[in-house]
Protein backbone atom coordinates (compact mmCIF):
# COMPACT_ATOMS: atom_id res chain seq x y z
CA UNK A 1 0.00 0.00 0.00
CA UNK A 2 0.99 3.61 -0.65
CA UNK A 3 -1.08 6.07 1.17
CA UNK A 4 -0.38 9.63 0.66
CA UNK A 5 2.43 11.51 2.81
CA UNK A 6 -0.10 12.78 5.44
CA UNK A 7 -1.56 9.57 5.89
CA UNK A 8 1.17 7.54 6.26
CA UNK A 9 1.59 7.59 10.26
CA UNK A 10 -2.41 6.24 10.16
CA UNK A 11 -1.54 3.35 7.37
CA UNK A 12 1.64 2.38 8.76
CA UNK A 13 0.70 1.63 12.23
CA UNK A 14 -1.50 -1.20 11.10
CA UNK A 15 0.49 -2.73 8.09
CA UNK A 16 2.45 -5.12 10.89
CA UNK A 17 -0.98 -7.00 10.85
CA UNK A 18 -1.88 -7.11 7.50
CA UNK A 19 -1.11 -10.49 5.58
CA UNK A 20 1.18 -10.44 3.07
CA UNK A 21 -0.01 -9.37 0.21
CA UNK A 22 1.28 -8.90 -3.82
CA UNK A 23 0.62 -6.68 -6.62
CA UNK A 24 1.06 -3.03 -7.68
CA UNK A 25 0.97 -0.26 -5.19
CA UNK A 26 -2.77 0.96 -4.00
CA UNK A 27 -2.88 4.35 -2.96
CA UNK A 28 -4.88 5.22 0.75
CA UNK A 29 -6.14 8.36 1.51
CA UNK A 30 -8.35 9.84 4.29
CA UNK A 31 -11.69 12.24 3.61
CA UNK A 32 -13.88 13.43 6.22
CA UNK A 33 -17.80 12.30 5.84
CA UNK A 34 -17.62 10.09 3.48
CA UNK A 35 -21.20 9.60 1.72
CA UNK A 36 -21.89 7.04 -1.69
CA UNK A 37 -24.45 8.18 -3.61
CA UNK A 38 -25.45 6.82 -6.85
CA UNK A 39 -22.03 4.74 -7.93
CA UNK A 40 -20.05 8.61 -6.85
CA UNK A 41 -18.14 8.77 -3.39
CA UNK A 42 -19.11 12.37 -1.59
CA UNK A 43 -16.89 13.85 1.29
CA UNK A 44 -18.34 16.52 3.73
CA UNK A 45 -21.06 17.13 5.81
CA UNK A 46 -24.58 17.11 4.91
CA UNK A 47 -24.13 15.23 1.83
CA UNK A 48 -26.30 13.30 0.46
CA UNK A 49 -26.53 8.96 0.31
CA UNK A 50 -25.16 6.52 2.41
CA UNK A 51 -22.47 6.87 4.71
CA UNK A 52 -19.87 4.89 4.35
CA UNK A 53 -16.27 3.90 5.92
CA UNK A 54 -14.03 3.67 2.54
CA UNK A 55 -14.65 2.94 -1.04
CA UNK A 56 -12.79 1.47 -3.00
CA UNK A 57 -11.47 2.17 -7.11
CA UNK A 58 -9.79 -0.74 -8.17
CA UNK A 59 -8.90 0.55 -12.03
CA UNK A 60 -7.33 3.65 -9.82
CA UNK A 61 -5.71 0.66 -7.45
CA UNK A 62 -7.17 3.60 -5.02
CA UNK A 63 -8.96 3.27 -1.11
CA UNK A 64 -10.49 6.23 0.19
CA UNK A 65 -11.44 6.01 3.89
CA UNK A 66 -13.31 7.79 6.36
CA UNK A 67 -11.09 10.68 8.46
CA UNK A 68 -12.61 9.39 11.46
CA UNK A 69 -11.46 5.56 11.15
CA UNK A 70 -8.27 7.18 12.21
CA UNK A 71 -9.38 7.29 15.85
CA UNK A 72 -10.11 3.89 15.82
CA UNK A 73 -7.34 1.17 14.58
CA UNK A 74 -8.83 -2.05 15.23
CA UNK A 75 -12.13 -0.76 13.19
CA UNK A 76 -9.34 0.79 10.73
CA UNK A 77 -7.84 -2.27 10.20
CA UNK A 78 -11.12 -4.08 9.35
CA UNK A 79 -11.71 -1.93 6.90
CA UNK A 80 -8.55 -1.38 4.99
CA UNK A 81 -8.68 -5.05 4.86
CA UNK A 82 -12.39 -5.42 3.49
CA UNK A 83 -11.18 -3.14 0.88
CA UNK A 84 -7.90 -5.10 0.23
CA UNK A 85 -9.87 -7.72 -0.55
CA UNK A 86 -12.22 -6.33 -3.20
CA UNK A 87 -8.57 -6.09 -5.12
CA UNK A 88 -7.82 -9.97 -4.31
CA UNK A 89 -11.82 -10.71 -5.52
CA UNK A 90 -10.73 -9.55 -8.99
CA UNK A 91 -7.41 -11.12 -8.94
CA UNK A 92 -8.82 -14.74 -8.05
CA UNK A 93 -10.31 -15.10 -11.56
CA UNK A 94 -13.76 -17.02 -12.01
CA UNK A 95 -12.99 -20.59 -11.02
CA UNK A 96 -12.10 -19.28 -7.00
CA UNK A 97 -15.28 -16.79 -7.38
CA UNK A 98 -17.46 -20.10 -7.90
CA UNK A 99 -16.16 -21.82 -5.73
CA UNK A 100 -16.63 -19.33 -2.92
CA UNK A 101 -20.42 -18.74 -4.67
CA UNK A 102 -20.90 -22.50 -4.16
CA UNK A 103 -19.68 -21.86 -0.12
CA UNK A 104 -22.30 -19.35 0.18
CA UNK A 105 -24.87 -21.70 -2.08
CA UNK A 106 -24.37 -24.25 0.47
CA UNK A 107 -24.78 -21.39 3.80
CA UNK A 108 -28.12 -20.79 2.59
CA UNK A 109 -29.73 -23.87 1.40
CA UNK A 110 -28.29 -24.99 5.32
CA UNK A 111 -30.64 -21.65 6.49
CA UNK A 112 -27.83 -19.93 7.58
CA UNK A 113 -27.75 -16.79 9.92
CA UNK A 114 -25.86 -14.20 10.30
CA UNK A 115 -22.53 -12.09 8.50
CA UNK A 116 -18.86 -11.30 9.24
CA UNK A 117 -19.80 -8.02 8.71
CA UNK A 118 -22.31 -5.23 7.90
CA UNK A 119 -21.70 -5.06 3.92
CA UNK A 120 -22.73 -8.67 3.10
CA UNK A 121 -25.03 -8.52 6.20
CA UNK A 122 -27.06 -6.15 4.31
CA UNK A 123 -27.20 -7.77 1.03
CA UNK A 124 -28.06 -10.81 2.77
CA UNK A 125 -31.08 -9.11 4.47
CA UNK A 126 -32.13 -7.73 0.89
CA UNK A 127 -32.47 -11.30 -0.30
CA UNK A 128 -29.71 -12.92 -2.38
CA UNK A 129 -31.41 -15.85 -4.00
CA UNK A 130 -28.85 -17.93 -5.88
CA UNK A 131 -31.46 -19.90 -7.86
CA UNK A 132 -33.08 -16.61 -9.76
CA UNK A 133 -32.24 -15.63 -13.30
CA UNK A 134 -32.97 -12.36 -13.15
CA UNK A 135 -30.17 -10.02 -13.87
CA UNK A 136 -31.74 -7.55 -11.25
CA UNK A 137 -31.43 -10.81 -8.80
CA UNK A 138 -27.93 -11.75 -10.44
CA UNK A 139 -26.67 -8.58 -9.53
CA UNK A 140 -27.79 -8.66 -6.08
CA UNK A 141 -26.26 -12.09 -5.86
CA UNK A 142 -22.65 -11.00 -7.05
CA UNK A 143 -22.77 -8.41 -5.02
CA UNK A 144 -23.44 -10.02 -1.80
CA UNK A 145 -21.03 -12.87 -3.19
CA UNK A 146 -18.57 -10.26 -3.14
CA UNK A 147 -18.91 -8.17 0.18
CA UNK A 148 -19.06 -11.63 2.02
CA UNK A 149 -15.51 -12.52 0.33
CA UNK A 150 -14.17 -9.13 1.52
CA UNK A 151 -16.00 -9.45 5.27
CA UNK A 152 -14.75 -12.83 5.54
CA UNK A 153 -11.18 -11.63 4.68
CA UNK A 154 -10.97 -8.60 7.37
CA UNK A 155 -12.59 -11.18 9.74
CA UNK A 156 -10.10 -14.07 9.21
CA UNK A 157 -6.97 -11.94 8.74
CA UNK A 158 -7.87 -8.81 11.37
CA UNK A 159 -7.17 -10.23 14.10
CA UNK A 160 -10.52 -9.13 16.13
CA UNK A 161 -12.14 -11.90 17.13
CA UNK A 162 -15.12 -10.15 18.88
CA UNK A 163 -17.30 -7.46 16.63
CA UNK A 164 -21.42 -6.84 16.22
CA UNK A 165 -21.27 -7.19 13.03
CA UNK A 166 -19.45 -10.90 13.38
CA UNK A 167 -22.84 -12.56 13.58
CA UNK A 168 -22.40 -16.21 11.20
CA UNK A 169 -22.15 -18.98 13.19
CA UNK A 170 -18.40 -20.78 14.38
CA UNK A 171 -18.98 -24.02 11.97
CA UNK A 172 -19.59 -21.48 8.67
CA UNK A 173 -16.78 -19.15 10.07
CA UNK A 174 -14.78 -22.68 10.38
CA UNK A 175 -15.16 -23.12 7.01
CA UNK A 176 -15.06 -19.95 5.25
CA UNK A 177 -11.59 -20.12 7.04
CA UNK A 178 -10.77 -23.51 5.65
CA UNK A 179 -11.76 -22.39 1.86
CA UNK A 180 -9.13 -18.75 2.24
CA UNK A 181 -6.66 -21.81 3.71
CA UNK A 182 -6.98 -23.92 0.61
CA UNK A 183 -7.78 -20.88 -1.95
CA UNK A 184 -4.16 -18.50 -0.86
CA UNK A 185 -2.69 -21.09 1.82
CA UNK A 186 0.71 -19.82 3.51
CA UNK A 187 1.30 -17.57 -0.19
CA UNK A 188 1.32 -13.62 -0.28
CA UNK A 189 -2.39 -12.96 -1.71
CA UNK A 190 -2.38 -11.52 -4.92
CA UNK A 191 -4.09 -8.01 -5.44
Amino acid sequence: MRPARRDKAAITAILERLPDFEGRPIEVSFLPFLHARRGKLNSGEDQPGQPVHAASFLRLRRIVLDHALRAAREELTRVVLHELFHFAWVRLGNPGRASYAALLRREIAAHAKGELGWSAESRKRGGPAAGKTTPASARVWREYVCESFCDTGAWLYGGMRRHDEFTLARRYRDRRAEWFTLHFGTRPIPI
